[in-house]
């Protein structure tokens, strides 16, 4: 990995009443041009078979703030409405590539409220950021400290659906370098018990045996969770009491993510840290999905959020990921004299082979035998 890696650190922020206000109206300014603009390019596409650019999208960007109608638009920041723009163009980059579906419009509710500064719409000085259109610096809360020196290449504010107001700041981050290398390779298999199994124990990440505890973090507060969609769902559309409801729903929601996510990060930076090569199934989770018996579990153990941290702390500190064929028989195959059990069921959790008499743990075996095939690939 060459050059300085480029890090997020998100934080969060308390705005004043005025700055709320500000960011509010951007975010909403952020969201219509983002849908008229996707509007204007799916109209040109399906009447006149043309792609445009985002060089006409921003011409477009200019004559609505000509109008009228649309003068409002100048209140704000302009570099936000750019850069929705951008990111529409890489949506539809995306899309022409077979890489993503077609870029969908983005909802009031439902869409995350977000706006990105670059660096010619805000000013960082001496640990203070204002963003453009703003007398007054934003009041972060520094939860840990930027890396000393750093200066914000782009700032991203957003408010989530727990009304938390969040601040996002780009820098380089010199701390990131390759780590010297390790002898050690491990392979890992997913699960629904186990959140992982290892190919071998990780001490203080795993018990003796290889395997982690799944938190189960939504099963944790689902009960809760329940109760509160139960108030939601008798509250009057439109109401106050509606709203407050939608609220608590929403911080049961963010409560369970951030733990969540926090396990994910501290897990796959050991794994990462300890060993030179990881090697994981290739799961299609979204198909994993359809299954309605076990989405929620699925869902629960955030698989997909688990290998991308994988994959780019790999990058950073100069390790291997490799994904193994999700129709190797992992399970099936022992991991000793490699006979393939074709008659081993899914609820069996402990086998023993034919063959050689070796007895399995159905879980360590397949991680010990992702690991060998993907040592084979490589």
């Amino acid at each position: 990995m060459g050059g300085v890696v480029k890090r997020a650190f998100r934080y969060r922020f308390y705005p004043s009443a005025e700055q709320a206000g500000q960011l509010n109206r951007t975010f909403g300014c952020v969201r219509l041009v983002y849908n008229r603009a996707l509007e204007a390019r799916t109209r040109a596409w399906v009447v006149d078979r043309q792609r445009t650019t985002y060089v006409q999208s921003s011409a477009w960007l200019t004559e609505w703030k000509r109008t009228q109608e649309l003068a409002f638009l100048n209140e704000v920041s302009s570099v936000p409405l750019q850069q929705t723009l951008r990111h529409l163009q890489a949506g539809f980059a995306a899309f022409w590539d077979k890489r993503s579906r077609y870029p969908r419009f983005k909802s009031k509710r439902k869409s995350r409220a977000s706006a990105e500064f670059t660096c010619s719409a805000f000013r960082w000085r001496d640990g203070q950021l204002t963003l453009a259109k703003m007398d007054a610096p934003l009041n972060i809360v520094w939860s840990r400290p930027l890396p000393e020196g750093a200066e914000p290449s782009t700032v991203t504010v957003s408010r989530d659906a727990a009304g938390r107001w969040l601040v996002s700041l780009l820098v380089e981050d010199p701390t990131v370098k390759p780590l010297p290398p390790v002898a050690a390779e491990v392979g890992v298999d997913a699960g629904i018990t186990s959140l992982i199994t290892l190919s071998h124990p990780l001490a203080g990440v795993s018990d003796e045996h290889g395997k982690v505890a799944n938190p189960r973090y939504g099963q944790a507060d689902r009960r809760k969770l329940a109760k509160a969609q139960r108030d939601l769902a008798r509250k009057q559309d439109g109401s106050a009491n509606r709203a407050k409801a939608r609220m608590k729903v929403a911080r049961i929601h963010a409560r369970i993510a951030d733990r969540r996510r926090d396990h994910l990060h501290k897990l796959t930076t050991r794994l990462v840290r300890e060993n030179q090569t990881v090697v994981i199934e290739d799961l299609s989770v979204r198909t994993m999905l359809r299954n309605r018996r076990l989405a929620r579990v699925i869902s629960d153990a955030s698989w997909s959020q688990f290998r991308s941290m994988l994959e780019y702390k790999a990058q950073w500190y100069g390790r291997e990921v490799i994904p193994v064929d999700r129709w190797y028989p992992s399970s099936k195959t022992c991991s000793v004299c490699g006979r393939i059990n074709t008659t081993l069921a899914l609820n069996v959790r402990a086998w023993t082979c034919p063959d050689c008499g070796a007895e399995h743990d159905r879980d360590i075996n397949a991680a010990k035998n992702i690991l060998a095939a993907g040592l084979a690939e490589r």
